[in-house]
């Protein structure tokens, strides 16, 4: 289910205890993808935020949505029946930025209109 909520190979996911998240920017959208599980999104930028299952006591977080997704590194893996095959090998593909394929005109227009990795007062 997380391939098809996060439109990706997987989810990265960080568990937290419900009474220990605070959101800051107004309250997330919901979406049942099966009779216990809610998938949180952002309804202004559709941006996948978290799955929560009915009566678990935590949520599981997007790690990249966190203002520091690097101080939350996986500890291991679930669901890997459904692993695709080849994701076994990105790891040795050689890796570009996004500014070896855009020229700078088109990296200037590439402005996020996402929440910021950080709380603010404004925001676009």
């Amino acid at each position: 289910m997380c391939q098809k909520a996060f439109g990706s190979i997987g989810a990265v996911l960080v568990s937290v205890p419900v009474d220990r998240l605070a959101w800051t920017r107004g309250a997330p959208a919901t979406f049942h993808s099966s009779a216990p599980v809610a998938r949180g999104f952002c309804a202004a930028c559709g941006t996948p935020l978290f799955m929560l299952e009915d009566d678990y006591g935590v949520i599981e977080m997007a790690v990249c949505t966190l203002d520091d997704p690097a101080a939350a590194p996986p500890r291991h893996q679930v669901g890997v029946e459904s692993k695709i095959p080849w994701t076994d090998g990105l790891p040795g593909l050689p890796g570009r930025t996004t500014d070896n394929d855009r020229t700078p005109e088109d990296l200037a227009r590439l402005k996020s209109l996402q929440h910021p990795d950080h709380d603010t007062e404004h925001w676009p």
